[in-house]
């Protein structure tokens, strides 16, 4: 499982279900898109794509098995609900990852948590890639 706002599809979020997938022999990659409350209280600013826009545009790529809408108030519900054996946390992911594997642990769900590599993080970080930039794919 891995998480994300995915406002529009960059090389380094391809490269980020890609690795994710790597994480197990079986992969079946299930993505939980961040509700645009969340966005807000995390990044300061809106998702320039509505929640279900952007649920939509992860549901269409092939590297993805599940698209999820994330947690409002509480985010470990719709991960346990998922169950994952593994959660792939993005190199530079710090909301709501502090004890996480405890917390999980503490509502019975036994986690696995990788740390992924960045993808050429000076050029495919989204807060780095403008939009009509050429580097943003249109379609997964």
């Amino acid at each position: 499982m891995a998480f994300g706002t995915f406002d529009f599809l960059h090389k380094g979020h391809l490269d980020f279900f890609k690795q994710a997938r790597r994480l197990s022999k079986n992969p079946y990659l299930i993505v939980s898109v961040a509700r645009d409350l969340n966005v807000k209280k995390i990044k300061g600013r809106k998702p320039g794509i509505l929640e279900k826009q952007r649920l939509a545009k992860i549901r269409k790529c092939p590297l993805v098995d599940k698209a999820v809408l994330g947690g409002v108030k509480n985010y470990l519900p719709h991960i346990i609900k998922e169950n994952p054996a593994i959660i792939a946390l993005g190199y530079d992911q710090r909301a709501y990852v502090k004890n996480l594997k405890v917390l999980l642990a503490k509502k019975g769900l036994k986690v696995k948590i990788a740390r992924l590599k960045p993808y050429h993080p000076k050029i495919y970080k989204s807060s780095l890639v403008k939009r009509g930039n050429s580097a943003i794919i249109k379609e997964c």
